[in-house]
Protein backbone atom coordinates (compact mmCIF):
# COMPACT_ATOMS: atom_id res chain seq x y z
CA UNK A 1 0.00 0.00 0.00
CA UNK A 2 1.74 3.49 -0.91
CA UNK A 3 0.85 5.84 1.48
CA UNK A 4 1.58 9.70 1.46
CA UNK A 5 4.17 10.92 2.92
CA UNK A 6 3.86 13.02 6.38
CA UNK A 7 2.95 16.61 6.57
CA UNK A 8 3.38 19.42 9.03
CA UNK A 9 -0.04 20.70 10.13
CA UNK A 10 -1.25 24.13 10.38
CA UNK A 11 -0.62 23.70 14.74
CA UNK A 12 3.17 22.51 13.98
CA UNK A 13 2.12 19.23 14.72
CA UNK A 14 3.06 16.20 11.84
CA UNK A 15 0.54 13.64 10.82
CA UNK A 16 0.97 10.33 9.51
CA UNK A 17 -0.42 7.02 8.04
CA UNK A 18 0.89 3.76 8.92
CA UNK A 19 -0.29 0.46 8.19
CA UNK A 20 -1.58 -1.95 10.76
CA UNK A 21 0.86 -5.37 10.39
CA UNK A 22 -1.75 -6.72 11.66
CA UNK A 23 -5.08 -5.99 9.84
CA UNK A 24 -4.55 -6.03 6.61
CA UNK A 25 -6.32 -3.21 4.88
CA UNK A 26 -6.51 -0.91 7.99
CA UNK A 27 -4.71 2.40 8.60
CA UNK A 28 -3.67 4.19 12.08
CA UNK A 29 -3.22 8.16 11.92
CA UNK A 30 -0.91 8.84 13.70
CA UNK A 31 -0.17 12.65 15.07
CA UNK A 32 2.81 13.91 16.25
CA UNK A 33 3.06 10.41 17.51
CA UNK A 34 -0.17 9.83 19.31
CA UNK A 35 -2.37 7.47 17.51
CA UNK A 36 -5.63 9.57 16.44
CA UNK A 37 -7.49 7.13 14.63
CA UNK A 38 -7.63 3.56 13.25
CA UNK A 39 -9.30 2.24 10.35
CA UNK A 40 -10.57 -0.68 8.48
CA UNK A 41 -10.62 0.07 4.91
CA UNK A 42 -11.64 -3.21 3.89
CA UNK A 43 -14.72 -3.38 6.71
CA UNK A 44 -15.39 -0.16 8.13
CA UNK A 45 -17.32 -1.84 10.66
CA UNK A 46 -14.39 -2.77 12.62
CA UNK A 47 -13.40 -0.76 15.68
CA UNK A 48 -10.16 -1.02 17.01
CA UNK A 49 -9.52 1.44 19.89
CA UNK A 50 -11.20 0.62 23.00
CA UNK A 51 -13.03 4.09 23.66
CA UNK A 52 -14.31 4.13 19.66
CA UNK A 53 -15.94 0.93 20.17
CA UNK A 54 -17.59 2.20 22.99
CA UNK A 55 -18.96 4.43 21.12
CA UNK A 56 -19.82 2.34 18.42
CA UNK A 57 -22.18 0.26 21.04
CA UNK A 58 -24.24 3.79 21.50
CA UNK A 59 -24.18 4.00 17.51
CA UNK A 60 -25.65 0.44 17.40
CA UNK A 61 -28.34 1.15 20.44
CA UNK A 62 -29.99 4.33 20.53
CA UNK A 63 -32.09 4.11 17.38
CA UNK A 64 -33.21 0.64 16.06
CA UNK A 65 -30.61 -0.77 14.24
CA UNK A 66 -29.75 0.00 10.80
CA UNK A 67 -32.25 3.25 10.59
CA UNK A 68 -30.31 6.12 8.82
CA UNK A 69 -29.74 9.21 11.77
CA UNK A 70 -28.37 12.50 11.34
CA UNK A 71 -24.85 12.49 12.68
CA UNK A 72 -22.65 15.74 13.94
CA UNK A 73 -18.86 15.29 14.52
CA UNK A 74 -16.80 17.62 15.97
CA UNK A 75 -13.11 16.20 14.94
CA UNK A 76 -13.08 13.99 12.09
CA UNK A 77 -9.64 12.12 12.26
CA UNK A 78 -9.56 9.32 9.70
CA UNK A 79 -13.50 9.64 9.89
CA UNK A 80 -13.82 6.51 11.55
CA UNK A 81 -17.13 6.92 13.09
CA UNK A 82 -18.21 8.77 10.05
CA UNK A 83 -17.12 5.60 8.00
CA UNK A 84 -18.75 3.04 10.68
CA UNK A 85 -22.33 4.93 10.68
CA UNK A 86 -22.01 4.77 6.76
CA UNK A 87 -21.64 1.09 7.36
CA UNK A 88 -24.20 0.36 9.99
CA UNK A 89 -26.81 2.94 8.98
CA UNK A 90 -26.52 3.51 5.42
CA UNK A 91 -28.32 6.15 4.17
CA UNK A 92 -27.13 8.62 7.02
CA UNK A 93 -27.04 12.21 6.77
CA UNK A 94 -23.68 13.33 8.42
CA UNK A 95 -21.22 16.39 8.48
CA UNK A 96 -17.49 16.12 10.19
CA UNK A 97 -15.95 19.30 11.21
CA UNK A 98 -12.03 19.40 11.35
CA UNK A 99 -9.61 22.01 12.14
CA UNK A 100 -6.91 21.27 10.35
CA UNK A 101 -7.18 21.31 6.21
CA UNK A 102 -4.26 19.62 5.54
CA UNK A 103 -5.54 16.13 7.61
CA UNK A 104 -8.62 16.42 5.78
CA UNK A 105 -6.74 16.60 2.23
CA UNK A 106 -4.11 13.69 4.00
CA UNK A 107 -6.98 11.08 4.96
CA UNK A 108 -8.79 12.01 1.58
CA UNK A 109 -5.38 10.78 -0.35
CA UNK A 110 -4.69 7.53 2.41
CA UNK A 111 -8.33 6.57 2.96
CA UNK A 112 -10.71 8.04 0.65
CA UNK A 113 -14.47 8.24 2.15
CA UNK A 114 -16.76 5.71 0.42
CA UNK A 115 -18.40 7.77 -2.70
CA UNK A 116 -22.42 6.93 -1.55
CA UNK A 117 -21.70 8.16 1.73
CA UNK A 118 -23.80 11.24 2.59
CA UNK A 119 -20.80 12.58 4.18
CA UNK A 120 -20.20 16.82 4.11
CA UNK A 121 -16.87 18.37 5.67
CA UNK A 122 -16.42 21.91 6.98
CA UNK A 123 -13.11 22.99 7.67
CA UNK A 124 -12.49 25.51 10.36
CA UNK A 125 -12.33 25.34 14.26
CA UNK A 126 -15.67 23.19 16.16
CA UNK A 127 -16.68 26.56 18.59
CA UNK A 128 -16.36 28.43 15.27
CA UNK A 129 -18.20 26.46 12.85
CA UNK A 130 -20.97 25.26 15.51
CA UNK A 131 -21.75 29.34 15.23
CA UNK A 132 -22.44 29.78 11.96
CA UNK A 133 -24.26 26.16 10.91
CA UNK A 134 -27.37 26.29 8.52
CA UNK A 135 -30.94 26.71 10.40
CA UNK A 136 -32.07 23.72 9.03
CA UNK A 137 -29.39 21.64 11.49
CA UNK A 138 -31.50 23.21 14.33
CA UNK A 139 -33.17 20.80 16.24
CA UNK A 140 -32.43 17.97 13.66
CA UNK A 141 -29.14 16.34 14.90
CA UNK A 142 -29.90 12.61 15.92
CA UNK A 143 -26.12 12.30 17.32
CA UNK A 144 -23.35 14.71 17.98
CA UNK A 145 -19.92 13.30 19.11
CA UNK A 146 -17.32 15.37 20.26
CA UNK A 147 -13.81 14.01 20.18
CA UNK A 148 -11.63 16.81 19.70
CA UNK A 149 -7.70 16.95 20.41
CA UNK A 150 -4.98 19.29 19.17
CA UNK A 151 -2.36 16.26 19.31
CA UNK A 152 -2.77 14.72 22.51
CA UNK A 153 -4.88 17.38 24.49
CA UNK A 154 -8.30 18.73 24.31
CA UNK A 155 -8.15 21.93 24.15
CA UNK A 156 -9.98 24.21 26.75
CA UNK A 157 -12.52 26.24 24.62
CA UNK A 158 -14.28 23.53 23.53
CA UNK A 159 -14.82 21.87 27.37
CA UNK A 160 -17.03 24.59 28.45
CA UNK A 161 -20.49 25.39 29.44
CA UNK A 162 -20.37 27.97 26.81
CA UNK A 163 -18.89 25.38 24.05
CA UNK A 164 -22.25 22.98 24.83
CA UNK A 165 -24.69 25.51 25.03
CA UNK A 166 -23.60 25.82 21.40
CA UNK A 167 -24.84 22.15 20.55
CA UNK A 168 -27.93 21.90 22.99
CA UNK A 169 -29.67 23.72 20.32
CA UNK A 170 -29.01 21.42 17.40
CA UNK A 171 -30.37 17.90 19.05
CA UNK A 172 -33.59 16.31 18.32
CA UNK A 173 -35.64 15.88 21.22
CA UNK A 174 -34.38 12.57 22.08
CA UNK A 175 -30.99 13.05 20.47
CA UNK A 176 -27.49 12.44 22.32
CA UNK A 177 -24.33 14.05 22.73
CA UNK A 178 -21.63 12.13 23.04
CA UNK A 179 -17.75 12.53 24.63
CA UNK A 180 -14.25 11.24 24.40
CA UNK A 181 -12.65 12.87 27.76
CA UNK A 182 -8.94 11.44 28.14
CA UNK A 183 -7.81 12.07 31.76
CA UNK A 184 -5.23 10.47 34.59
CA UNK A 185 -5.14 10.37 38.48
CA UNK A 186 -8.13 12.22 39.78
CA UNK A 187 -9.95 12.39 36.46
CA UNK A 188 -10.58 16.32 37.21
CA UNK A 189 -10.90 16.64 33.06
CA UNK A 190 -13.37 14.04 33.16
CA UNK A 191 -15.16 15.15 36.76
CA UNK A 192 -15.24 18.71 35.16
CA UNK A 193 -16.44 17.43 32.15
CA UNK A 194 -19.07 15.58 33.89
CA UNK A 195 -20.20 18.46 35.84
CA UNK A 196 -20.35 20.59 32.98
CA UNK A 197 -22.67 18.16 31.26
CA UNK A 198 -24.84 17.28 34.19
CA UNK A 199 -25.81 21.41 34.44
CA UNK A 200 -27.17 21.42 30.91
CA UNK A 201 -29.11 18.29 30.19
CA UNK A 202 -31.11 16.25 31.93
CA UNK A 203 -30.00 12.64 31.05
CA UNK A 204 -26.00 11.92 31.59
CA UNK A 205 -24.02 8.32 31.79
CA UNK A 206 -20.32 7.76 31.51
CA UNK A 207 -18.42 4.67 30.81
CA UNK A 208 -14.86 3.36 30.73
CA UNK A 209 -12.75 0.59 31.87
CA UNK A 210 -13.10 0.39 35.89
CA UNK A 211 -9.76 1.60 36.51
CA UNK A 212 -10.05 4.84 34.45
CA UNK A 213 -13.25 5.91 36.18
CA UNK A 214 -11.45 5.05 39.81
CA UNK A 215 -8.82 7.58 38.14
CA UNK A 216 -6.04 5.18 38.84
CA UNK A 217 -4.39 5.22 35.31
CA UNK A 218 -4.92 7.35 32.41
CA UNK A 219 -7.50 6.12 29.75
CA UNK A 220 -10.22 7.92 27.67
CA UNK A 221 -14.01 8.28 29.24
CA UNK A 222 -16.88 8.10 27.04
CA UNK A 223 -19.56 10.83 28.17
CA UNK A 224 -23.34 10.47 27.23
CA UNK A 225 -25.98 13.06 27.64
CA UNK A 226 -29.46 13.71 26.95
CA UNK A 227 -31.93 16.26 27.38
CA UNK A 228 -35.08 15.16 26.25
CA UNK A 229 -38.99 16.58 25.79
CA UNK A 230 -41.50 14.63 27.77
CA UNK A 231 -43.05 12.76 24.95
CA UNK A 232 -39.41 11.61 23.66
CA UNK A 233 -38.31 7.88 23.29
CA UNK A 234 -34.87 6.41 24.13
CA UNK A 235 -33.98 10.28 25.37
CA UNK A 236 -33.18 9.14 28.67
CA UNK A 237 -30.81 6.66 27.27
CA UNK A 238 -33.03 3.78 28.94
CA UNK A 239 -30.75 1.85 26.32
CA UNK A 240 -27.80 1.96 28.77
CA UNK A 241 -27.41 -0.96 30.41
CA UNK A 242 -27.02 -2.52 27.35
CA UNK A 243 -23.67 -0.89 26.40
CA UNK A 244 -22.17 -2.81 29.49
CA UNK A 245 -23.13 -6.03 27.30
CA UNK A 246 -21.26 -5.12 24.30
CA UNK A 247 -17.99 -4.55 25.82
CA UNK A 248 -15.28 -3.90 25.43
CA UNK A 249 -14.75 -5.51 29.03
CA UNK A 250 -14.08 -4.82 31.66
CA UNK A 251 -16.03 -2.10 31.87
CA UNK A 252 -18.44 0.36 34.13
CA UNK A 253 -21.18 2.43 33.54
CA UNK A 254 -22.07 5.19 35.71
CA UNK A 255 -25.44 6.79 36.10
CA UNK A 256 -28.56 8.48 37.56
CA UNK A 257 -26.81 8.27 41.53
CA UNK A 258 -23.68 6.41 40.22
CA UNK A 259 -22.96 9.72 38.15
CA UNK A 260 -23.95 11.95 40.64
CA UNK A 261 -21.41 10.93 43.02
CA UNK A 262 -19.03 10.70 40.15
CA UNK A 263 -19.46 14.30 39.80
CA UNK A 264 -19.99 15.77 43.23
CA UNK A 265 -17.30 18.16 44.09
CA UNK A 266 -16.54 18.95 40.33
CA UNK A 267 -17.51 22.39 39.22
CA UNK A 268 -19.23 23.40 35.74
CA UNK A 269 -16.42 24.72 33.54
CA UNK A 270 -17.11 27.94 31.96
CA UNK A 271 -14.43 29.97 29.45
CA UNK A 272 -13.06 31.86 32.69
CA UNK A 273 -11.90 28.34 34.10
CA UNK A 274 -11.21 26.10 31.45
CA UNK A 275 -7.96 24.13 31.19
CA UNK A 276 -6.96 21.78 28.53
CA UNK A 277 -7.21 18.32 29.07
CA UNK A 278 -4.03 17.02 30.56
CA UNK A 279 -1.24 15.26 27.99
CA UNK A 280 -0.80 11.45 28.61
CA UNK A 281 3.17 10.23 29.25
CA UNK A 282 4.83 9.45 26.29
CA UNK A 283 5.78 6.25 26.72
CA UNK A 284 1.61 5.35 26.87
CA UNK A 285 2.39 5.32 22.94
CA UNK A 286 5.64 4.27 22.77
CA UNK A 287 5.76 1.98 19.66
CA UNK A 288 8.72 0.36 20.55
Amino acid sequence: MNLPDPIALDSGLIAEFEEDRWVPGALQLLVDGTPQSHVNLRDPSELFFEYVRRIGHVIDLFRPAGEPVSALHLGGGAFTLPRYIEATRPGSRQQVVELEGGLVDLVREAAPLPKRASIRVRRGDARDVLGRLPEGMLGAMDLVIVDIFAGSRTPAHVSSVEFYELIRPLLADDGVVVVNAADGKGLPFVRGQAATLASLFRSVAAIAEPQVLKGRRFGNVVLLASDPSSDASGGDLDWLPRLLAGGPHPARLLAGREFEEFARGARPVTDATAVASPAPARELFDRG
